[in-house]
């Protein structure tokens, strides 16, 4: 068996985190890009938008045709350079600022909108929503605003915009006309009470 395939995997910082750190997470983690997969499975041109280390990226890839990664940092284009054996396009680009010159049949972004400031997330929506074909859907995922007792001090301190399930879902209807919501408990997806979901998904279509 060791003989099948060569190739070595090494784990960007990110990851390489959690998975000394809270490896539990990470299986969470992951279970949020299988769950945007199946949403997204069969689509031509998607793009991951806070894309981090890439090293998750690659449940996506598997299930679309192509699939772009974008993240604001420097550093986190480098880790993906390093340490991905998948090379997809990957470039820096600030939502709140513009829009992307592509568009794309499907956008997700995970555990980013929490981290934009308030007074700037009116920019980063519409610059999402700019850069869909017609029809294109956008996914959005963060952790709730219920669960931020719960959080650690440093996450505490980043999170400066989370939302609740209703919240989300109204909030992104000033955008979308269709938007379906669920909440998320460790690897469990479901439509439970939205005060006791840990994690939220809305998906958004044009």
């Amino acid at each position: 068996m060791i003989n099948l395939d060569k190739n070595k995997i090494v784990l960007g910082s990110y990851s390489s985190y959690e998975w000394m750190n809270d490896p539990k997470h990470l299986l969470f983690s992951m279970s949020r890009y299988k769950f945007v997969s199946k949403m997204l499975k069969g689509k031509k041109n998607v793009l991951e938008v806070g894309a981090g280390d890439g090293f998750k990226s690659k449940i996506v890839s598997e299930a679309v045709t192509n699939l772009d990664l974008c993240d604001v940092t420097n550093s986190s284009q480098k880790q993906y350079q390093l340490f991905n054996i998948e090379k997809n396009n990957y470039f820096i680009h600030d939502f709140t600022k513009k829009k992307t010159n592509k568009k794309y049949d499907g956008i997700y972004s995970l555990d980013v909108i929490e981290h934009i400031e308030k007074n700037l997330c009116d920019k980063f929506v519409n610059n999402l929503k700019k850069s869909l074909n017609k029809n294109g859907v956008l996914i959005i995922g963060q952790p709730s605003l219920s669960s931020q007792k719960y959080a650690s001090k440093y996450s505490k301190k980043l999170h400066v915009n989370c939302f609740d399930k209703d919240e989300l879902e109204n909030y992104l209807k000033n955008f979308f006309n269709n938007v379906f919501t669920f909440g998320m408990n460790d690897e469990v997806l479901h439509t439970g009470y939205d005060k006791m979901c840990h994690y939220v998904f809305a998906i958004c279509i044009q």
